[in-house]
C-alpha cells in the first residue's frame, strides 16, 4: 500500500511538473520533501498550466520567489483562485495559503490536489488521478510536525526546477558547422600545428556567425513577417521582442568578422572589443525571452489560427525540425558562447602580436555576458519591487529608490518607545526596511527605518528562551534616537535575517567607502557605464555600483579600495582649500527650492532668511555643502545665494509662520470658523502660548472639526506616545502621508490641505502655489540619483 502523498508526487511527474527523479520517489523520500517542493506556489501554477494551458496567466507567476514570504503566498493565492475560478473546486475543497507556506495542514493540500486530479480537465490528458484504491491508511498522522520541519528549512535550500532542458542541444543542431568536421579529422590524424588550430577557431567563430545571422533572418522571414497578419502589433513586439535590431547588428557583425579572417584573423581581438557595446541591446532581448516564451505558449493553446499558422511556417526552416520557441532561445544562448569561442582561439594563439588584444577581448565578451544576465535578474527584481509597492497601503514613496529587496517576512517588533511586542510584517530592502501590518492580502504601512542611521546588535539573552518569538536583535539608531527589536520563530530564522541585514548595510555603507578620499554612495546609472578601476561595465539596471559625490566617478562595490585619489578630496591643497570647521553660519539671500540642481548631489532647499551651518564650501566652487538649522536636513546649494550672517544667531527660534499650515496664537472657537466651510481633510496648526501644550492641531473632518493637543516632552515633540518626532515640522510631514487613525481609531485622514491654501469654500485641493513644509520622506534623503552623503542619518527616522 503506498501513501497518499507519494502517490501525489508521482502524479506531479505524471503531469510534467517534477522531473522523474525528483527526490519524492527515491526510497529514503519523507513527505516534507514534497511539501518543501510545493512550499513557494511556483510548480502548483505550473500545474494547471500543464493542465489547462491558458487557465492561468503566467504574468502572475513569480518563478524565483525564495526569500521572500510576499511572492509565495502570492503564488499559492494565484494556484487557489484559478482552482476556484476555472477548475470549480469549492472553497471548502481547497486551503488556506498557509496550510502549505507554513504546512500547518498539508493533509489538506494533499486532498485539493487529488480533487484537481479527479476533474475533467485533468482525465482528459490520460493521467491516473489519486489516490488509488490500494492507499495506505491514516496519512493525517504523518502530516503532523511538519510545521516545525518548515521552521528550520528556507525554502531556497532545495532548488526543484532545475528540469533537464534541450536547449543547448538545438542550439548545437542549429548553428554547428558540418563541412568543417572532415577536415578538421584528417588534420588531427596528420597531426595538427597550433597555426592549423588557431585556422580552425577562426573559421568556427566565422561559419558559426554565418549560420546564426541566416537563423535570424530564418525567423524574421518565415515567422515574424506571416505572424503579423494575425497577430497584434503589441503580441508581435511581445514575442519577437528587439530582433530586427539583432539583425542590424549581425549583418554588418558577420561581414567584419569575415573580412578579418579573410586577412588572417589578427584583428579578430579588436573586432569583438569595438562590438562591445553594440551588443548590449541583448541585454532586453535575454530580460524579455521568458515572457515571449510563455506569451506564445499561450496563444497556441488558445488560438487555433496561430497554431495552424505556425505550423505551416516551421515546414520552411530547417524542415519542420524546430519549433518558433526553439528559435527564440538561439539568440540568448550565442551571446553567451562568444567569450567561449574566443577561450579556444586564445590558447592557439601564444606569443603572438595580437594575444594581448585577444585576451581583452575575451575579458570584454564575459563581461558583457555579466552584464546581460544582470540586466535579466534585475528585470525580475523591479518586477517583484512593484507588486511590494502595489500592495502597501499608505505608501507614499517609490521603493525602486531603496535598492534591491533583500528578504521580506513576518516577525514581532518592539519600538524603545513603545515597548509592547507587535506582529508586523517586514520588507528589508538595502538602503530601508519597511515595517507593516497585515491586512487580510495587503499591509498599511507603519514605519521605514533607514539603515544607514542604524547599526544592528545581537540580543543574546532572549536565545536562551525555547519559546517561539524569542529569538531577538536589536537595531541601534547611531545619534541615540528610537531603536527597535526584533523578534524571530526560531534560532535558524533569526540567523536568516541577520545575515541579509549586514548585506544590507554592507550594501549601503561598505567598508571603503571613503578610501583614497572617495566619498563613494549606492547609485543608479541612467547610462550603461564603465568601472573607473577596472573598466568593466557596471552591471544591471539599477543601483549597478557606486558613485564618489565629489569627482562623480562610478565604480564596482569590490573596486572600492583600488580605484585612483579622488582627484578633488585627495590632495592637501584641496582639503587646507575647504571650509571644513563645524559652525559658520550663513543666511540664505533668495528662495532655492532645487533648480538648478547640484550636478550628482543631493540637493538643499530652504526660503529666505533661513539659517544654514556651512559643512564644506569650496570660495571658487558654484555649490556648497551645509545644513539647514531649523529641520537639521542637509546637502548641497549654490554659493551664490547665502552670505555671511551679521550676527552670530545664539538661539534659532522656530518661525512657522511662512507654512501655509501655521495659523499663530488661535483659540478653538476661532479653529472652528477658520476650517468651516473646508472639505474634509483640511487643518492648521495654532499656537496655545497659555497652556502646557503649546501647540495643537485642528481639523476638518467629515462635518466636524476635531481638535488635537500637540505634546512636548524630554525633547521629543508627539500626538501619541507611540509615535514620537524632533520636531513640529517632521510630525507635520508625517502625518501628511499617514492617517491619524494610527492614533485615532475614528479619525481615518491625513493632514491634506493647509487651511490658508484653500482660499474658497470649492477651492481645488492643490496647494502647488503656497509654500509647504519642507517633506523630508524617506525618498529625498535616500533617492537614487541623489545619494544621501556617507555617513550621515537624515533628521527624519520612521
Amino acid at each position: 500500500m503506498t501513501e497518499g502523498w507519494r502517490q501525489c508526487g508521482r502524479w506531479l511527474i505524471d503531469c510534467k511538473v517534477l522531473p522523474v527523479d525528483h527526490r519524492v520517489v527515491w526510497p529514503s523520500a519523507v513527505v516534507f520533501d514534497l511539501a518543501q517542493a510545493l512550499r513557494d506556489g511556483v510548480l502548483l501554477c505550473q500545474l494547471l498550466h500543464n493542465l489547462s494551458p491558458g487557465s492561468i496567466d503566467l504574468k502572475d507567476i513569480n518563478f524565483r520567489p525564495q526569500m521572500s514570504q510576499f511572492l509565495c503566498l502570492k503564488n499559492i493565492r494565484t494556484f487557489l483562485k484559478v482552482c476556484h475560478d476555472k477548475f470549480g473546486l469549492r472553497n471548502c475543497d481547497l486551503f488556506d495559503p498557509f496550510d502549505l507556506f507554513d504546512v500547518r495542514d498539508f493533509g489538506k493540500v494533499i486532498a485539493a490536489l487529488s480533487k484537481v486530479s479527479y476533474h475533467n480537465i485533468a482525465q482528459t490528458k490520460g493521467i491516473r488521478p489519486f489516490p488509488s484504491e490500494d492507499t495506505a491508511e491514516n496519512d493525517d498522522d504523518i502530516y503532523r510536525s511538519l510545521e516545525e520541519l518548515a521552521d528550520e528549512h528556507d525554502l531556497g535550500e532545495n532548488d526543484t526546477y532545475d528540469v533537464p532542458c534541450e536547449e543547448d542541444d538545438i542550439y548545437e543542431d542549429i548553428i554547428k558547422v558540418e563541412n568543417q568536421q572532415p577536415m578538421i579529422r584528417y588534420m588531427q590524424k596528420m597531426g595538427m600545428t597550433e597555426d592549423d588550430k588557431r585556422n580552425c577557431c577562426l573559421l568556427e567563430i566565422r561559419e558559426t556567425e554565418d549560420r546564426y545571422y541566416r537563423t535570424l533572418e530564418d525567423i524574421k522571414t518565415y515567422y515574424m513577417i506571416p505572424l503579423k497578419q494575425i497577430l497584434s502589433v503589441q503580441e508581435i513586439s511581445t514575442i519577437f521582442i528587439n530582433l530586427e535590431e539583432l539583425i542590424k547588428v549581425h549583418f554588418n557583425f558577420l561581414r567584419t568578422i569575415e573580412l578579418s579572417v579573410m586577412s588572417g584573423g589578427s584583428t579578430i581581438g579588436q573586432v569583438f572589443l569595438d562590438y562591445k557595446e553594440k551588443l548590449l541591446i541583448y541585454g532586453e532581448y535575454c530580460s524579455h525571452i521568458e515572457y515571449s516564451q510563455k506569451t506564445l505558449d499561450q496563444l497556441i493553446a488558445t488560438r487555433e489560427d496561430v497554431r495552424t499558422k505556425l505550423e505551416e511556417c516551421s515546414l520552411k526552416v530547417q524542415e519542420g525540425k524546430f519549433k518558433l520557441q526553439d528559435l527564440l532561445v538561439i539568440p540568448m544562448q550565442r551571446v553567451l558562447k562568444y567569450h567561449l569561442l574566443l577561450k579556444e582561439l586564445l590558447s592557439h594563439t601564444a606569443d603572438s602580436p595580437e594575444r594581448q588584444t585577444l585576451k581583452e577581448a575575451l575579458d570584454a565578451m564575459q563581461d558583457l555576458a555579466m552584464y546581460i544576465n544582470e540586466v535579466k535578474r534585475d528585470k525580475e527584481t523591479l518586477k517583484k519591487i512593484s507588486e511590494f509597492q502595489n500592495s502597501i497601503e499608505n505608501l507614499q514613496v517609490n521603493l525602486e529608490e531603496f535598492g534591491r529587496p533583500k528578504i521580506d517576512g513576518e516577525l514581532k517588533v518592539r519600538s524603545m518607545v513603545n515597548q509592547a511586542k507587535q506582529d508586523r510584517y517586514l520588507f528589508l530592502f538595502d538602503k530601508v526596511v519597511i515595517v507593516c501590518k497585515r491586512r487580510g492580502y495587503n499591509y498599511e504601512l507603519k514605519e521605514i527605518i533607514e539603515l544607514l542611521c542604524h547599526k544592528m546588535s545581537d540580543d543574546p539573552m532572549n536565545n536562551k528562551d525555547v519559546k517561539k518569538w524569542s529569538y531577538g536583535f536589536f537595531l541601534i539608531h547611531l545619534q541615540g534616537k528610537q531603536g527597535f527589536q526584533f523578534f524571530c520563530k526560531t534560532e535558524e530564522m533569526k540567523r536568516k535575517w541577520m545575515e541579509q541585514f549586514e548585506m544590507a548595510m554592507s550594501n549601503i555603507k561598505p567598508d571603503k567607502a571613503n578610501a583614497n578620499h572617495h566619498n563613494f554612495q549606492m547609485f543608479t546609472f541612467d547610462k550603461t557605464t564603465n568601472c573607473k578601476a577596472c573598466k568593466m561595465f557596471l552591471r544591471g539596471t539599477f543601483y549597478q555600483g557606486y558613485f564618489c559625490s565629489r569627482c562623480g566617478v562610478g565604480v564596482h562595490k569590490e573596486c572600492l579600495e583600488t580605484i585612483h585619489a579622488c582627484k578633488i578630496g585627495g590632495s592637501t591643497d584641496d582639503v587646507d582649500s575647504l571650509i571644513t570647521v563645524s559652525g559658520p553660519k550663513m543666511v540664505a539671500v533668495q528662495n532655492y527650492f532645487g533648480n538648478p540642481a547640484p550636478p550628482g548631489k543631493p540637493v538643499l532647499t530652504f526660503q529666505k532668511d533661513d539659517v544654514i551651518e556651512l559643512l564644506r564650501g569650496d570660495p571658487n566652487s558654484q555649490w556648497w555643502e551645509g545644513r539647514l538649522l531649523l529641520t537639521k536636513k542637509s546637502g548641497y546649494f549654490p554659493s551664490s545665494s547665502v552670505e555671511p550672517c551679521p550676527v552670530e544667531p545664539l538661539v534659532i527660534r522656530s518661525d512657522y509662520s511662512k507654512y501655509p499650515w501655521f495659523a499663530g496664537n488661535v483659540e478653538r472657537p476661532q479653529a472652528d470658523n477658520l476650517l468651516k466651510g473646508h472639505v474634509s481633510g483640511t487643518y492648521l496648526i495654532r499656537e496655545r502660548p497659555a497652556e502646557a501644550e503649546r501647540f495643537a492641531i485642528s481639523i476638518k473632518f467629515n462635518d466636524e472639526v476635531k481638535h488635537i493637543k500637540v505634546v512636548e516632552k524630554n525633547n521629543w515633540i508627539h500626538i501619541t506616545e507611540a509615535k514620537k518626532f524632533e520636531s513640529l515640522l517632521e510630525l507635520v510631514e508625517y502625518y501628511q502621508t499617514h492617517s491619524l487613525k494610527e492614533s485615532f481609531k475614528q479619525l481615518d485622514t491625513t493632514l491634506k490641505y493647509p487651511y490658508k491654501s484653500r482660499t474658497g469654500r470649492s477651492s481645488s485641493s492643490s496647494s502647488s502655489n503656497t509654500p509647504r513644509a519642507p517633506v523630508l520622506r524617506a525618498s529625498t534623503s535616500l533617492a537614487r540619483t541623489r545619494p544621501l552623503p556617507s555617513g550621515q542619518c537624515s533628521r527624519h527616522d520612521r
